[in-house]
């Protein structure tokens, strides 16, 4: 049996992953270990489970040009939620930005938001 169970998110500094995860959407922080040489690694997860982000801090220009855009351009992350207008609110009084209106679609309830870093995000509640 195979599963994503981790995916790299760069950003700019370890902190700012760890509060915009944590504090804005409600993420669980899974692991903060020092490496060593300011390295860290951090882990964070959805409330609900499911694979889980590896917050890398950029180091040095090109990893710096990819924050906000690791998808270039594209939604890149999708977040399932079995409740999408208690996730919605939620987010929205916490200061997330949504670039869309919700809608619904074949797939079920959308909209897309932009994360603290410029990353674009689909909060889906499956059909």
């Amino acid at each position: 049996m195979q599963r994503l169970g981790l995916v790299t998110f760069v950003v700019p500094e370890y902190q700012a992953g760890i509060d915009f995860f944590v504090k804005s959407l409600g993420f669980r922080l899974v692991e903060d270990t020092p490496l060593g040489g300011g390295k860290r690694w951090v882990v964070v997860q959805p409330a609900g489970g499911g694979a889980r982000l590896l917050l890398a801090r950029a180091v040095g220009p090109d990893q710096m040009a990819v924050i906000g855009n690791q998808a270039g351009g594209r939604v890149a992350f999708f977040l399932e939620t079995d409740d999408f207008d208690r996730d919605h609110a939620a987010f929205s009084a916490a200061g997330v930005v949504f670039t869309q209106p919700p809608r619904s679609e074949p797939y079920g309830k959308v909209a897309v938001f932009r994360d603290a870093f410029g990353n674009l995000w689909d909060l889906l509640q499956p059909a």
